[in-house]
């Protein structure tokens, strides 16, 4: 099952390390069956507030994307980001082919107290 490095990271003033950061990001990724999925396109934000950008990075299942987040590799270069950008960083599972909604909402309604 797919899963997801998602990224929603804070504007920041362009900087030299994070210009590196970009550049050396891919090789610590496609190791572990990774690739980019969105990276350095505009959003558009439908509800709420969405400041700054967006950044999902597509692995094979949730053990890829969490070895390439603790690889010694990432962990030598994700300090070059986090010095000039804040932001939020989660690892989540997609879902698998064929997930069916419905399943989550009939244990929801299951588990509703009854009237």
């Amino acid at each position: 099952m797919p899963a997801y490095a998602i990224a929603h990271l804070q504007e920041a003033a362009p900087h030299p390390e994070i210009a590196e950061y970009i550049e050396r990001i891919p090789a610590t990724f496609e190791p572990y069956g990774g690739r980019f999925l969105v990276h350095a396109t505009q959003h558009e934000v439908k509800e709420g507030g969405w400041p700054g950008h967006v950044v999902v990075i597509g692995f094979p299942g949730i053990a890829e994307a969490r070895a390439w987040w603790d690889s010694p590799a990432y962990q030598e270069i994700a300090p070059l980001r986090s010095r000039h950008i804040q932001g939020d960083i989660i690892l989540v599972e997609g879902v698998p082919e064929g997930y069916d909604p419905t399943a989550t909402a009939k244990a929801m309604r299951e588990a509703l107290p009854a009237e």
